[in-house]
């Protein structure tokens, strides 16, 4: 049995109080401008006393964007929709730390011994991976990492791209140890599916963002799981075999403070940990190659394709980076 891991992606619906994100900060022309496009680019609207709260955040944040990015850095830092937030908030949004017992993760992958190739990517090998979505303000990344895993697994046997029900899994899933909205773990998703007998499409269970009354109907479930494989604990060769062979698989990290303003390049952390109790963000590997010496996964992400590399990011390879070998899985569809 595998140690406990935390809840991936929970979120909530209300911050609490505003945290002083730059106290004294002062905001110069430039950056007052930059902040006014970039609420008209994400349509945002504040309350006089949060605006300059807002207004600091972001400008603090453009300033180490500017500072990372002048440095020699593997990846390169910028602007996007969470700009306006600190870490702090950030992450009491969108990710979680409390542990969960992550029973349904015992290892059952058996790897060979390789070689593998030297590039995969399943989305130029055909149309085996489903458009990145966006999660919204609810911590339900686990999900999408799951209807991601499995949209994947059934056009590669059979050619058919389907669009899962996130919101299945938000509103049923709870008797699998996930918990809608507060998080939950891909693993035990697709067990769920398996002993479910079955998940929706996303147009009969369309997505809501928020935690509701499982409304699943069996007549209308059109994808099925007919068995789990589940990674060994840190083995990331074993993930490599299994993304090169058969699917993209799904894993969980840890996010921290630089990967929130993530623009472009191989994210690498020298302050996120790589053990299973640190993990808080579930995603999909869809493929790995090498830059200039240098292992990479390539990554879809559930923040929307404005987020990162149109949706997606590159993550060093080959040192379970931020635990990213910690808690993979994928499924074996039922066709």
């Amino acid at each position: 049995m595998w140690a406990a891991l935390p809840l991936l992606c929970a979120g909530a619906w209300l911050l609490g109080p505003l945290a002083r994100g730059a106290p004294g900060l002062s905001v110069r022309t430039a950056e007052r401008f930059r902040f006014k496009s970039w609420m008209v680019q994400h349509q945002k609207m504040y309350m006089a006393a949060e605006y300059q709260h807002r207004l600091q955040t972001f400008a603090n944040n453009q300033r180490k964007i500017n500072a990372h990015n002048s440095q020699n850095h593997t990846f390169t830092m910028g602007v996007n929709q969470f700009s306006d937030m600190t870490f702090a908030e950030f992450k009491h949004k969108y990710l979680w730390s409390e542990p969960q017992n992550c029973s349904a993760t015992k290892s059952n992958y058996l790897r060979g011994r390789g070689p593998y190739p030297r590039f995969v990517d399943w989305r130029k090998s055909g149309h085996f991976v489903s458009p990145v979505k966006n999660q919204g303000s609810c911590g339900s990344c686990w999900t999408f990492s799951t209807t991601g895993a499995l949209e994947s697994a059934i056009a590669i046997k059979t050619g058919k791209m389907l669009s899962l029900a996130e919101q299945q899994l938000v509103d049923c899933a709870q008797n699998f140890n996930n918990h809608g909205c507060q998080g939950g773990l891909p693993s035990q998703a697709f067990e769920y599916i398996h002993y479910n007998k079955g998940i929706m499409g996303e147009d009969t269970y369309p997505y809501k963002g928020k935690d509701g009354k499982c409304k699943f109907q069996p007549e209308k479930a059109i994808a099925f799981v007919k068995d789990v494989v589940n990674i060994t604990l840190n083995d990331e060769e074993a993930m490599v075999e299994a993304v090169a062979l058969y699917n993209p698989v799904s894993f969980a990290f840890e996010v921290t403070n630089d990967f929130m303003l993530y623009r472009k390049g191989i994210y690498s952390s020298t302050s996120c940990h790589n053990t299973p109790d640190k993990v808080n963000h579930a995603v999909l590997a869809v493929g790995y190659g090498e830059e200039n010496g240098r292992p990479y996964w390539i990554v879809k992400n559930s923040w929307g394709p404005q987020w990162g590399m149109d949706g997606y990011f590159l993550i060093e390879r080959g040192k379970n980076m931020c635990g990213l070998a910690a808690c993979a899985s994928y499924p074996i569809p039922l066709v």
